[in-house]
């Protein structure tokens, strides 16, 4: 528990007396009665929780916190997993005019092998799911030189998977490695010239630098970027870009130790053991030059798309951004993506992408934050982890997809719509030891829905709908689904509330049948 709280607790200090009078910071306890059943088993347990609601925005001063810890008591002790840590946590703090510092903490459970179950509503015991914490922080350089604009941006981050507790069963599959932690550095920096100034287009000269190191098999990955962009006005509404770059990516890990029948050597949470006598194989390298071409269309303010496509990392390659706010009350944003990832490195990624101020919910069963993230009134529509999230894998792979958010707060209501399509192509060693996934692709689609109503002062009921589905390139793997909805009520009464929550969810995999699950909760908080 102690290092979940220290990283939320570091977040919440970078938010200094300047924000007294935008200042929200509720802590509370929690007690509980959960009662789940798949009407093969029923399970009854006691949870008691502490946590804390922050929330600070200032004109200096951006941070929003959420964090939970819960302990689950069993009457007959059946329950594997009993600490429960989920939270999320953005802050962005300008120290100085050019400088600020960005901290981004997350904590949830999310599933282990893609093959693996799908669990909707984590009460209970639970298959195929772990708990995993990230932290990233550092600073953002923002200035001007004459006509010049000069940023520049360091961020490191820790990725820390502890792995499922209960293996989903999967006879006949052979086992995938189970990612562990890993350190991340990004160095990032650019140079603009704006169109009609000397030229008349815009110049950008940028340039980057990524390590991760993953304690699993001791995989690194590395890699090195310079490019140069260039965007000419065509109309008051319409930019044509241009771009070409240099990169060097190599991704390298450690053999596998087989035993003597020639399988992996695993832990008890499944991981494979490193083969001492073993060699550092090379999983991924590229060496060479990348370019791409697109537009940027920003019809006013508040509308701007902008599109690109070209070759990199040896094929084609398409990427793009759509926002659009048409008031305070509505946000929506659509990307698609395509990069060379490890796990750590996603999971950092999709933090940091994730805004510094975000709905919470009062609804204990949909309040995980392993899906997507909705920004409140006035703020960014939001971010998806599900892409980021769909399994914990040791191997790097090349992610592509695509992610939509839209975020809407009238009045009483709040509600938000997420959904999105991500495919991972592996890349591994070309021989060496252990399962061969070089080549191998993952699929998923998501999608998710929130609604929230204040009925009173006092009252507030919410609502969530999610579906998913999970596709393993693995000969023979199970296609996996799994939808349901949860919904809460709360009541307050001063500084106490009392809530109920019921939740159904129903998952399946091919050959293995489906799983109905209901859920139900009584509870009572104290906000100090």
């Amino acid at each position: 528990m102690r290092p979940a709280l220290l990283t939320f607790g570091i977040l919440l200090a970078a938010s200094p007396a300047v924000a007294q009078n935008s200042r929200q910071i509720t802590p509370y306890i929690e007690a509980g009665q959960v009662v789940t059943t798949d009407f093969d088993d029923t399970l009854t347990y006691t949870t008691v929780a502490a946590g804390i609601d922050a929330n600070v925005q200032t004109r200096r001063v951006q941070v929003q916190a959420s964090y939970r810890y819960e302990r689950r008591i069993p009457y007959d002790g059946r329950l594997e997993d009993v600490d429960i840590h989920t939270g999320l946590a953005r802050a962005a703090v300008q120290v100085a005019r050019p400088l600020t510092i960005e901290a981004g903490a997350l904590a949830t459970r999310t599933r282990s092998d893609i093959r693996g179950a799908a669990p909707g509503v984590l009460t209970g015991n639970v298959a195929n799911i772990g708990q995993l914490y990230a932290v990233y922080a550092g600073p953002t350089f923002a200035t001007t030189a004459g006509p010049l604009s000069v940023s520049a941006q360091y961020r490191f981050g820790y990725t820390k998977f502890q792995g499922p507790s209960i293996a989903s069963p999967l006879p006949g599959q052979p086992p995938l490695d189970v990612f562990d932690d890993s350190t991340s550095h990004l160095a990032v920096g650019s140079v603009s010239l704006p169109a009609n100034v000397y030229l008349p287009v815009g110049v950008t000269v940028s340039g980057a630098w990524a390590r991760d190191d993953a304690g699993q098999l001791r995989q690194r990955y590395d890699g090195k970027y310079g490019r140069g962009d260039v965007v000419w006005p065509v109309l008051p509404t319409l930019a044509l870009t241009a771009g070409a770059g240099y990169e060097n990516i190599q991704v390298s890990q450690r053999d596998i130790l087989l035993d003597a029948t020639g399988q992996p050597v695993r832990d008890g949470r499944g991981r494979f053991q490193i083969d001492p006598a073993g060699l550092r194989r090379v999983a991924y390298d590229f060496n060479g030059v990348y370019y791409d071409g697109g537009f940027i269309w920003r019809p006013s303010p508040r509308t701007q798309l902008e599109v690109h496509a070209g070759e990199r990392y040896g094929s084609f390659t398409a990427i793009g951004q759509f926002t659009y706010q048409p008031s305070k009350n509505v946000a929506v944003r659509v990307s698609g993506y395509d990069g060379i990832q490890t796990f750590g490195r996603q999971v950092q990624g999709g933090l940091a992408a994730a805004p510094t101020a975000f709905n919470t919910q009062t609804n204990p069963f949909g309040q995980d934050f392993n899906g997507c993230v909705f920004g409140p009134q006035g703020g960014a529509a939001g971010n998806c982890l599900n892409g980021a999230l769909q399994s914990a894998q040791t191997s790097a792979y090349r992610a592509r997809g695509i992610d939509a958010v839209v975020s809407v707060n009238r009045g009483r209501w709040a509600y938000g719509l997420g959904f999105g399509y991500a495919n991972r192509r592996y890349v591994a060693p070309n021989g060496g030891t252990g399962v061969v996934v070089a080549g191998l692709q993952d699929e998923s689609v998501y999608l998710q829905a929130y609604l929230q109503r204040q009925l009173d002062a006092k009252t507030t009921i919410d609502a969530n709908v999610f579906a998913n589905y999970f596709r393993s390139g693995i000969f023979g793997a199970p296609r996996v689904y799994g939808v349901g909805a949860t919904t809460a009520l709360t009541r307050r009464f001063g500084r106490l509330g009392a809530v109920a929550a019921l939740g159904i969810y129903n998952s399946g995999q091919d050959g293995f049948g489906d799983v109905t699950s209901l859920q139900a909760l009584l509870g009572a908080r104290y906000s100090f």
